[in-house]
């Protein structure tokens, strides 16, 4: 079974970094897409940023410029480099992998940003 294993949330001040990193666990079939997304309790899940297979990439309006995403398709893992960052961006976030067949969620980890 596939799982999608996060790391690297944490507490940082205004203005630091941080880097999240997703690995899949298993056997996985293509991935199309890798994005990130984050949602706040009681709020809708929004989109980070993706990077397709080709390593086209894409970013919410609100991180771009201060968030970088990449992947390793031989290691099947998404990083997401975080910089610059804001109390706004306090919140979980998640990985998302898609193949063509199916879609997969880690379990969220958790970034907290303070002023």
């Amino acid at each position: 079974q596939v799982q999608l294993v996060e790391s690297g949330g944490g507490l940082v001040q205004a203005g630091g970094s941080l880097r999240l990193s997703c690995a899949a666990s298993g056997s996985i079939s293509t991935i199309n897409v890798m994005a990130w997304y984050r949602q706040a309790p009681g709020k809708q899940r929004d989109l980070v940023a993706t990077i397709i297979r080709g390593e086209t990439t894409n970013y919410a309006d609100s991180v771009k410029g201060r968030f970088t995403i990449s992947r390793d398709n031989a290691k099947n893992t998404v990083d997401l480099q975080m910089s610059s960052l804001k109390p706004e961006d306090t919140t979980d976030y998640y990985c998302n992998f898609r193949t063509d067949v199916r879609t997969y969620w880690g379990q969220g980890t958790q970034v907290t940003v303070s002023s």
